[in-house]
């Protein structure tokens, strides 16, 4: 088994227009390095200074990662991640 990632739309460019990946770890961290072999660029689109992007949220099992151990949540076999652009805009 492994852990499935879920893709927005404007990085599936790195996973050739794949919708999800999967990838190993016991980390968020470790998880991104994995599927960097794979997909190259995708991890420091999510990743700025070891740290995540703050521009970017990060959902494990619908729960975000922020409120959690950050970059350093722990992961499993079985598990979920989303991958969510923050989006602003609107009218002025």
């Amino acid at each position: 088994m492994a852990i499935e990632v879920r893709i927005p739309t404007i990085l599936r460019t790195y996973t050739d227009g794949e919708k999800s990946v999967h990838g190993a770890g016991s980390t968020l961290d470790e998880l991104l390095a994995d599927l960097d072999t794979r997909h190259t660029g995708l991890r420091e689109r999510v990743v700025d200074g070891g740290e995540l992007r703050r521009f970017v949220n990060v959902y494990l099992n619908d729960e975000d990662v922020r409120f959690l151990d950050g970059i350093s949540t722990k992961v499993a076999d079985g598990d979920s991640i989303t991958i969510l652009p923050a989006v602003a805009g609107g009218m002025a």
